[in-house]
């Protein structure tokens, strides 16, 4: 995951690369994927299905700032903040992009949008993976990657007629507690009802040091 990071994200062009160098008069001939100019979609630009993995990948190794990171490079709204940005990234904010060039001259700018693959995966990334909202059948599991900017968090998920009102936040113990309305649920596992009402879950999750960082120190930030 270092290397896939230090070879492939671009910070100054806000890219996460499919892969580097792309191919051009190599040989023997890979097929077709070289009928694209050099860094134009699958040739080695951003290929935004496949790049989300990697904000996944760190998600899941409980890397919840590099996974936020990524997804906030890859996000179309934080491509478009300035005129500069718009004039650059070349399309709509508010729909995902398939590729995004890094091809000189082109370097930054939106191919195909309105994508469902791969907003379809930006979606389950931030919802499953950062905030950690595992739903299986009837049950539901709560597993966040919590960026170390967040304090807490919360959402409400309707299950048939129930209402979850769900909050996940930061606490003094050395493990996760998952508690719905007041009792400790012990496997973090919940069965989802379809019985009325609303019911309401706590999800406590431990601070994490900061590397060298005493215990003393860190909690006199929060």
């Amino acid at each position: 995951m270092e290397s896939a990071e230090s070879l492939l994200v671009r910070e100054s062009d806000r890219l996460v690369l499919l892969f580097e160098p792309p191919f051009d008069h190599q040989e023997p001939n890979p097929g077709y994927i070289r009928g694209y100019p050099p860094g134009m979609r699958e040739n080695g630009g951003q290929y935004t299905h496949g790049a989300l993995w990697m904000a996944m990948a760190w998600a899941r190794m409980g890397e919840g700032d590099r996974a936020m990171r990524l997804l906030q490079m890859m996000n179309p709204i934080e491509l478009a903040r300035t005129p500069q940005d718009v004039e650059k990234y070349a399309a709509e904010p508010y729909v995902v992009a398939a590729d995004v060039s890094s091809a000189p001259g082109r370097a930054g700018r939106a191919g195909w949008t309105w994508y469902t693959g791969s907003a379809a995966w930006m979606y389950r990334i931030w919802i499953e993976e950062v905030l950690g909202f595992q739903l299986r059948g009837d049950r539901l599991t709560m597993k966040p990657a919590m960026p170390g900017c967040w304090d807490n968090f919360s959402l409400t998920y309707r299950h048939g007629s129930t209402v979850y009102e769900i909050a996940v936040e930061r606490h003094e113990e050395s493990g996760m507690v998952t508690e719905m309305d007041g009792a400790v649920v012990e496997d973090g596992s919940i069965r989802l009802s379809d019985t009325g009402g609303t019911r309401r879950i706590r999800v406590g999750i431990p601070h994490v040091l900061a590397q060298n960082e005493e215990p003393e120190s860190r909690l006199a930030k929060v």
